[in-house]
Protein backbone atom coordinates (compact mmCIF):
# COMPACT_ATOMS: atom_id res chain seq x y z
CA UNK A 1 0.00 0.00 0.00
CA UNK A 2 1.43 3.28 -1.50
CA UNK A 3 0.47 6.85 0.38
CA UNK A 4 -1.86 7.56 -2.06
CA UNK A 5 -3.61 4.39 -2.02
CA UNK A 6 -3.74 4.95 1.76
CA UNK A 7 -5.30 8.39 1.63
CA UNK A 8 -8.13 7.49 -0.98
CA UNK A 9 -9.12 4.22 1.54
CA UNK A 10 -8.90 7.10 4.63
CA UNK A 11 -11.58 9.11 2.43
CA UNK A 12 -13.35 5.87 1.69
CA UNK A 13 -13.86 4.94 5.13
CA UNK A 14 -14.51 9.05 6.51
CA UNK A 15 -17.52 9.09 3.86
CA UNK A 16 -18.81 5.79 4.38
CA UNK A 17 -18.45 5.12 8.18
CA UNK A 18 -21.91 6.64 9.46
CA UNK A 19 -23.77 6.93 6.02
CA UNK A 20 -26.30 3.85 5.18
CA UNK A 21 -23.61 2.68 2.66
CA UNK A 22 -21.29 0.14 3.95
CA UNK A 23 -17.66 1.41 4.32
CA UNK A 24 -16.67 -2.60 4.10
CA UNK A 25 -18.09 -3.00 0.75
CA UNK A 26 -15.92 0.25 -0.45
CA UNK A 27 -12.91 -0.74 1.11
CA UNK A 28 -13.10 -4.39 -0.23
CA UNK A 29 -13.69 -2.80 -3.86
CA UNK A 30 -11.64 -0.42 -3.74
CA UNK A 31 -8.81 -2.80 -2.54
CA UNK A 32 -9.64 -5.33 -5.11
CA UNK A 33 -9.45 -2.07 -7.63
CA UNK A 34 -5.72 -1.21 -6.29
CA UNK A 35 -4.61 -4.78 -6.34
CA UNK A 36 -3.65 -4.42 -2.71
CA UNK A 37 -2.39 -7.44 -1.11
CA UNK A 38 -4.05 -8.01 2.65
CA UNK A 39 -1.04 -8.10 4.69
CA UNK A 40 -1.18 -8.22 8.21
CA UNK A 41 -0.53 -4.11 7.87
CA UNK A 42 -3.25 -3.57 5.46
CA UNK A 43 -5.95 -5.13 7.78
CA UNK A 44 -4.85 -3.21 11.05
CA UNK A 45 -4.87 0.05 8.72
CA UNK A 46 -8.07 -0.70 7.37
CA UNK A 47 -9.38 -1.35 10.86
CA UNK A 48 -7.37 1.41 12.73
CA UNK A 49 -8.53 4.28 10.85
CA UNK A 50 -11.79 3.81 12.49
CA UNK A 51 -10.48 5.82 15.22
CA UNK A 52 -10.42 9.06 13.41
CA UNK A 53 -13.42 8.40 12.38
CA UNK A 54 -14.81 8.06 15.96
CA UNK A 55 -12.93 11.06 16.68
CA UNK A 56 -15.10 12.69 14.41
CA UNK A 57 -18.20 12.14 16.65
CA UNK A 58 -16.53 12.59 19.78
CA UNK A 59 -16.11 16.48 18.59
CA UNK A 60 -18.79 17.09 16.56
CA UNK A 61 -21.21 15.83 19.59
CA UNK A 62 -18.71 16.99 22.47
CA UNK A 63 -20.93 18.67 24.83
CA UNK A 64 -23.15 15.24 24.36
CA UNK A 65 -19.60 13.15 25.20
CA UNK A 66 -18.66 15.14 27.85
CA UNK A 67 -21.71 16.38 30.08
CA UNK A 68 -20.93 14.07 33.20
CA UNK A 69 -23.84 15.27 34.75
CA UNK A 70 -25.94 12.94 32.56
CA UNK A 71 -24.77 9.85 33.41
CA UNK A 72 -27.97 7.75 31.72
CA UNK A 73 -26.82 8.63 28.06
CA UNK A 74 -23.73 6.83 29.33
CA UNK A 75 -25.65 3.77 30.72
CA UNK A 76 -27.79 3.46 26.99
CA UNK A 77 -24.57 3.48 25.47
CA UNK A 78 -22.44 0.50 27.25
CA UNK A 79 -26.34 -1.59 26.97
CA UNK A 80 -27.11 -0.78 23.80
CA UNK A 81 -22.98 -2.03 22.81
CA UNK A 82 -23.38 -5.25 24.68
CA UNK A 83 -25.37 -7.44 22.15
CA UNK A 84 -22.10 -6.51 19.09
CA UNK A 85 -19.62 -7.44 21.72
CA UNK A 86 -20.73 -10.91 22.60
CA UNK A 87 -22.38 -11.85 19.39
CA UNK A 88 -18.70 -10.20 17.21
CA UNK A 89 -16.81 -12.42 19.53
CA UNK A 90 -19.21 -15.93 18.92
CA UNK A 91 -19.24 -15.06 14.68
CA UNK A 92 -16.14 -13.26 14.56
CA UNK A 93 -14.60 -16.37 12.42
CA UNK A 94 -17.39 -16.75 9.72
CA UNK A 95 -17.37 -12.43 9.85
CA UNK A 96 -13.80 -12.84 8.15
CA UNK A 97 -14.65 -15.84 6.04
CA UNK A 98 -17.06 -13.43 4.73
CA UNK A 99 -15.16 -10.65 3.93
CA UNK A 100 -12.84 -13.00 1.48
CA UNK A 101 -15.78 -13.05 -0.89
CA UNK A 102 -16.85 -10.09 -2.31
CA UNK A 103 -19.71 -11.35 -4.11
CA UNK A 104 -22.24 -11.75 -1.19
CA UNK A 105 -20.94 -8.17 -0.29
CA UNK A 106 -22.39 -7.28 -3.33
CA UNK A 107 -25.70 -8.66 -2.97
CA UNK A 108 -26.14 -7.43 0.63
CA UNK A 109 -25.78 -4.31 -0.37
CA UNK A 110 -28.46 -4.39 -3.03
CA UNK A 111 -31.36 -6.19 -0.71
CA UNK A 112 -30.21 -3.29 1.69
CA UNK A 113 -30.90 -0.60 -0.77
CA UNK A 114 -34.40 -2.24 -1.45
CA UNK A 115 -35.24 -1.99 1.79
CA UNK A 116 -34.24 1.51 2.83
CA UNK A 117 -36.51 2.61 -0.37
CA UNK A 118 -39.72 1.80 1.78
CA UNK A 119 -38.40 2.34 5.60
CA UNK A 120 -39.52 6.15 5.20
CA UNK A 121 -43.13 5.13 4.33
CA UNK A 122 -42.90 2.30 6.88
CA UNK A 123 -42.32 4.43 10.01
CA UNK A 124 -44.43 7.24 9.61
CA UNK A 125 -45.65 8.54 13.20
CA UNK A 126 -42.21 8.67 15.20
CA UNK A 127 -42.71 9.34 19.03
CA UNK A 128 -39.19 9.97 20.30
CA UNK A 129 -37.42 12.94 18.83
CA UNK A 130 -34.11 13.60 21.49
CA UNK A 131 -32.04 10.93 23.13
CA UNK A 132 -33.25 11.81 26.89
CA UNK A 133 -36.59 10.39 26.34
CA UNK A 134 -34.98 6.99 24.95
CA UNK A 135 -35.21 4.09 27.66
CA UNK A 136 -32.09 1.69 28.20
CA UNK A 137 -34.72 -1.22 27.00
CA UNK A 138 -34.84 0.46 23.60
CA UNK A 139 -31.42 1.12 23.55
CA UNK A 140 -30.55 -2.62 24.06
CA UNK A 141 -33.03 -3.34 20.91
CA UNK A 142 -31.20 -0.77 19.06
CA UNK A 143 -28.06 -2.47 19.68
CA UNK A 144 -29.47 -5.98 18.57
CA UNK A 145 -30.51 -4.57 15.39
CA UNK A 146 -26.96 -3.20 14.85
CA UNK A 147 -25.98 -6.45 14.74
CA UNK A 148 -27.37 -6.96 11.66
CA UNK A 149 -24.20 -5.22 10.52
CA UNK A 150 -21.51 -8.23 11.50
CA UNK A 151 -23.12 -9.12 8.01
CA UNK A 152 -20.21 -7.53 5.96
CA UNK A 153 -22.24 -4.96 3.43
CA UNK A 154 -25.50 -4.20 5.52
CA UNK A 155 -23.82 -1.21 6.92
CA UNK A 156 -23.64 -0.77 11.13
CA UNK A 157 -24.95 2.82 10.47
CA UNK A 158 -28.07 1.74 8.50
CA UNK A 159 -28.70 -1.71 10.94
CA UNK A 160 -28.98 0.51 14.34
CA UNK A 161 -31.10 4.01 12.42
CA UNK A 162 -33.72 1.42 10.84
CA UNK A 163 -33.67 -0.29 14.71
CA UNK A 164 -33.79 3.04 16.18
CA UNK A 165 -36.89 4.41 13.81
CA UNK A 166 -38.53 0.84 14.80
CA UNK A 167 -38.03 1.83 18.16
CA UNK A 168 -40.22 4.83 17.79
CA UNK A 169 -37.43 7.80 17.19
CA UNK A 170 -37.70 10.61 14.54
CA UNK A 171 -35.45 10.02 11.16
CA UNK A 172 -32.85 12.75 13.05
CA UNK A 173 -32.81 11.16 16.21
CA UNK A 174 -31.92 7.52 15.22
CA UNK A 175 -29.15 8.80 12.92
CA UNK A 176 -27.68 10.88 15.94
CA UNK A 177 -28.15 7.94 18.31
CA UNK A 178 -26.63 5.67 15.77
CA UNK A 179 -23.76 8.35 15.52
CA UNK A 180 -23.17 7.84 19.50
CA UNK A 181 -23.53 4.60 19.33
CA UNK A 182 -20.58 4.16 16.74
CA UNK A 183 -18.36 5.00 19.05
CA UNK A 184 -17.96 2.54 21.76
CA UNK A 185 -18.87 -0.27 19.27
CA UNK A 186 -15.91 0.67 16.81
CA UNK A 187 -13.92 1.26 19.84
CA UNK A 188 -14.37 -2.05 20.70
CA UNK A 189 -13.43 -3.73 17.63
CA UNK A 190 -10.57 -1.40 17.24
CA UNK A 191 -9.12 -1.93 20.52
CA UNK A 192 -9.81 -5.78 19.56
CA UNK A 193 -8.74 -6.28 16.24
CA UNK A 194 -5.41 -3.92 16.98
CA UNK A 195 -4.30 -5.46 20.08
CA UNK A 196 -5.95 -8.69 21.28
CA UNK A 197 -6.78 -10.16 17.79
CA UNK A 198 -3.54 -9.28 16.86
CA UNK A 199 -2.14 -10.62 19.83
CA UNK A 200 -3.53 -14.12 19.67
CA UNK A 201 -3.35 -14.93 16.18
CA UNK A 202 0.51 -13.42 14.80
CA UNK A 203 2.14 -13.01 18.20
CA UNK A 204 2.43 -9.13 18.08
CA UNK A 205 3.27 -9.47 14.51
CA UNK A 206 0.82 -6.72 13.39
CA UNK A 207 2.94 -4.66 15.71
CA UNK A 208 6.27 -5.08 14.30
CA UNK A 209 4.67 -3.86 11.07
CA UNK A 210 3.47 -0.89 11.96
CA UNK A 211 6.93 0.11 14.28
CA UNK A 212 9.41 -0.83 12.26
CA UNK A 213 9.04 1.36 9.75
CA UNK A 214 8.69 5.28 9.17
CA UNK A 215 6.67 4.93 5.83
CA UNK A 216 4.34 2.69 7.70
CA UNK A 217 3.41 5.08 10.35
CA UNK A 218 3.28 8.24 8.47
CA UNK A 219 0.36 5.82 6.40
CA UNK A 220 -1.50 5.10 9.66
CA UNK A 221 -1.31 8.91 11.01
CA UNK A 222 -2.41 10.07 7.13
CA UNK A 223 -5.35 7.86 7.35
CA UNK A 224 -6.63 8.68 10.84
CA UNK A 225 -6.64 12.39 9.92
CA UNK A 226 -7.79 11.66 6.86
CA UNK A 227 -10.37 9.84 8.04
CA UNK A 228 -11.45 12.10 11.14
CA UNK A 229 -11.80 15.25 8.67
CA UNK A 230 -13.83 13.20 5.98
CA UNK A 231 -16.25 11.93 8.30
CA UNK A 232 -17.16 15.02 10.21
CA UNK A 233 -18.08 16.38 6.80
CA UNK A 234 -19.65 13.22 6.17
CA UNK A 235 -21.84 13.26 9.25
CA UNK A 236 -22.89 17.11 8.45
CA UNK A 237 -23.79 15.58 5.01
CA UNK A 238 -25.90 13.15 6.06
CA UNK A 239 -28.09 14.62 8.67
CA UNK A 240 -29.25 17.31 6.13
CA UNK A 241 -29.85 15.14 3.76
CA UNK A 242 -32.02 12.89 5.80
CA UNK A 243 -33.83 15.64 7.04
CA UNK A 244 -35.07 16.96 3.51
CA UNK A 245 -35.24 13.40 1.54
CA UNK A 246 -35.12 10.69 3.95
CA UNK A 247 -33.65 7.51 2.91
CA UNK A 248 -34.56 7.03 -0.47
CA UNK A 249 -31.42 8.43 -2.18
CA UNK A 250 -29.40 6.13 0.01
CA UNK A 251 -31.56 3.18 -0.67
CA UNK A 252 -30.93 3.58 -5.11
CA UNK A 253 -27.11 4.67 -4.09
CA UNK A 254 -27.07 1.14 -2.90
CA UNK A 255 -28.82 -0.86 -5.54
CA UNK A 256 -26.86 1.28 -7.95
CA UNK A 257 -23.53 0.12 -6.42
CA UNK A 258 -24.45 -3.58 -5.45
CA UNK A 259 -24.82 -3.93 -9.10
CA UNK A 260 -22.23 -2.53 -10.02
CA UNK A 261 -19.90 -4.47 -7.45
CA UNK A 262 -22.09 -7.28 -8.58
CA UNK A 263 -20.60 -7.13 -12.18
CA UNK A 264 -17.35 -6.38 -11.52
CA UNK A 265 -16.65 -9.14 -8.83
CA UNK A 266 -18.77 -11.47 -11.11
CA UNK A 267 -16.14 -10.82 -14.41
CA UNK A 268 -13.04 -10.12 -11.89
CA UNK A 269 -12.75 -13.98 -10.70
Amino acid sequence: MNTLQAFLIAIIEGLTEYLPVSSTAHMVFLSSYFGIQEDDFVKLFQVSIQFGAILAVVVLYWKKFFDFSKFNFYIKLICAVIPALVLGKLFDDKIEAILGDPIPIAVVLIIGGVILLFIDSRFQSPTIIQEEDITVKKAVIIGFWQCLAMMPGTSRSAASIIGGMQQGLTRHAAAEFSFFLAVPTMMAVTCYSVFLKTYETSQMKGYELILKSNENIQLFLIGNVVAFIVAIIAIKFFIEIIKKYGFKPWGWYRIIVGIFLLIYFSYSK
